[in-house]
């Protein structure tokens, strides 16, 4: 069978299709791309959205490439980042473009939470790292505000629910994308309808939690002629791209726990477990309980990750001096400073300049900064490495036995001096790859919907070999 993924993530879109055969009794993974499109966020008034119009258009005109070249599909699925929503009317309508996490409108508002509750006892059912993008702020910024799209908003939809509802008109909720949202019951796996009572949200605004490897519905009528596909299945997977990858994970069934590094626009690193960890530790330790593929836990930690090289690159481009990886790694791997900063500041959040607020975060705390574009890459990569070790510290703590292997999947795996460094830093062996982690794993899990792999040790087994 042939599965289309369309994976959302970092600056573009993908739309990835991929071909389960069975070769004398190995089941074998081909993959190929099939459209690939710019995924931008556009700043309007006095917030950044993202361009879900366009976005949506891009997707049905991958669907159509997918029909033209002959592809016989039997799924198709959405992952994309987290935290993120859209609203629809009770008409089924979109009520305004989706605002980017990297909004302002969250300033402030964590604070605002947690002057009336208590940290302990709300990570003790939600298990989720505080963090001012997620869902919970986004949406006590709106209640703030008496927004308007609260007033007329019938259904709340995550960015993968978004999609998959106008390609099928059913409204649900995948349980990974609603899990990054600080607003789920970690243990029940449901809503925490407490804390949305107690914000004063009405409860029809939250959709019935739909499980990864579960049909979610069919496409529509209209988009089924119009793409050429005919009436596909639209399955749940991990629809937070970090529960995708995770799938992916290339662990063999001595490793456990699985631990890995998520390696893009952001790290996040941690490990898969059964159950939620929900105590004092974890919390002070930062560290969130994620959905996972097959009932588990993705136990992790965000941390900031390549978004300041993507930063940096692009500044680089509009000054008129483009930079290649090929040649900029290597001369970062050559260079000698020791400068470490902390990579989750609030400085680094989303500065006019990044190279400036590199230079103006060093000066401000007595650290050498950086006076070449080599420099500011190898700062940039040994902070994320020392992150890494940070937090691999605070998660050893937490497990019955340290980790004994650091998988690094995701398009970050090809960096191989942050690989390097990472291996160096924490002092176990770091294997890297894949790289298309997080569609493989999107894949993989649509035919674990349709029977055509068993379970997840069956899944790592194929990405294995």
């Amino acid at each position: 069978m042939t599965y289309l993924a369309i994976d959302f993530g970092g600056g573009s879109g993908r739309v990835i299709a991929g071909t389960i055969t069975d070769e004398k009794g190995e089941k074998k993974l081909t993959m190929q791309l099939v459209h690939r499109f710019q995924n931008r966020q556009v700043r309007l008034g006095n917030h950044v959205y993202w361009d879900f119009p366009a976005l949506f258009e891009d997707m049905k005109t991958g669907l159509k490439k997918a029909a033209q070249l002959g592809l016989k599909v039997s799924g198709i699925a959405i992952d994309t980042w987290g935290v993120d929503f859209g609203f629809i009317d009770r008409d089924g309508n979109l009520v305004g473009n989706p605002v980017c996490y990297r909004d302002a409108r969250t300033n402030g508002m964590a604070e605002r939470f947690f002057a009336d509750v208590d940290r302990t006892a709300h990570y003790a059912v939600n298990g989720t790292q505080v963090m001012e993008i997620n869902t919970l702020f986004q949406l006590l910024s709106l209640k703030l505000a008496d927004s308007p799209q609260l007033q007329i908003a019938d259904k709340l939809l995550f960015t993968p629910d978004l999609f998959s509802y106008f390609l099928t008109g059913e409204a649900n909720t995948e349980y990974t994308i609603a899990s990054t949202s600080e607003m789920l019951d970690a243990r029940k796996r449901d809503w925490d309808w407490e804390l949305i009572d107690s914000l004063g949200l009405p409860r029809h605004l939250f959709c019935p939690i739909v499980m990864p490897g579960t049909v979610r519905g069919r496409l529509r009528k209209d988009i089924a002629e119009e793409t050429g596909l005919g009436e596909v299945d639209v399955i749940a997977v991990g629809s937070h791209d970090t529960a995708s990858a995770v799938a992916a994970v290339p662990a063999t069934d001595d490793e456990q726990p699985v631990a890995f590094i998520s390696s893009g626009t952001w790290s996040l690193l941690g490990v898969e477990i059964n159950e939620p960890i929900l105590t004092e530790e974890a919390r002070r330790a930062e560290f969130t309980n994620e959905g996972g593929i097959g009932g588990k836990i993705t136990f992790l930690q965000n941390i900031t990750g390549l978004w300041f090289i993507q930063r940096l690159m692009a500044e680089w481009k509009e000054e008129g001096d483009e930079q290649q990886y090929d040649i900029l790694l290597p001369a970062a791997e050559k260079a000698v400073i020791d400068t470490v900063i902390p990579v989750d500041d609030a400085a680094f959040q989303n500065p006019p300049s990044m190279q400036q607020a590199i230079i103006d975060y060093c000066n401000a705390h007595n650290l050498t900064a950086p006076t070449s574009k080599a420099e500011t890459t190898r700062i940039v990569l040994q902070s994320l490495a020392a992150k890494y070790a940070e937090a691999t510290s605070a998660l050893n703590a937490m497990l019955p036995s340290p980790i004994k292997k650091l998988h690094i999947i995701g398009g970050g795996s090809q960096n191989k001096l942050l690989n390097r460094l990472t291996e160096e830093a924490l002092g176990v062996p770091v294997e890297a790859g894949p790289v298309e982690a997080t569609g493989i794993g999107n894949i993989l899990t649509q035919a674990l919907a349709k029977g055509e792999v068993s379970d997840i040790a069956e899944m790592r087994r194929i990405v294995k070999a």
